[in-house]
């Protein structure tokens, strides 16, 4: 049976391992599930990120990030998906909790987070949204 969604999958992953506590997290990597992890370590909700090559196929090594035995990510949530794309300008990019949250866009010149979209001045796919 072929996945349907993997972003979909690989944020539920990160989602249920941070529940339950989990040191890191093992899982197949694409191009696209790698930049999005990219740009989560780059704005300090995972602690590290590593594409390891298997005898047969990539994987993905996500190492988890805590604060006072809590996981840093609370929440994560998809928004667009493969059966309804959501697109936005620059200038309609949402806030994620007042701020204090993380859009992740996929735009013409990679994936960014939503504040990098707005500085350049780049619409795109809105991807999930992290706080």
């Amino acid at each position: 049976m072929s996945m349907q969604d993997p972003v979909s999958d690989m944020l539920t992953r990160i989602k249920n391992a941070a529940n339950a506590g989990l040191v890191e997290l093992v899982l197949p990597s694409s191009r696209l599930k790698y930049e999005i992890a990219k740009v989560m370590k780059k704005e300090g909700y995972i602690q590290d990120v590593i594409e390891e090559k298997d005898e047969v196929r990539k994987k993905l090594i996500i190492k988890l990030k805590y604060h006072n035995g809590k996981p840093v990510i609370e929440g994560i949530k998809r928004v667009s998906s493969p059966s309804c794309r959501i697109y936005c300008k620059a200038s309609d990019i949402p806030n994620v909790r007042s701020g204090l949250g993380t859009i992740i866009i996929s735009t013409s010149k990679g994936i960014m987070t939503g504040a990098m979209a707005r500085k350049k001045n780049i619409g795109g796919e809105l991807l999930c949204q992290i706080w």
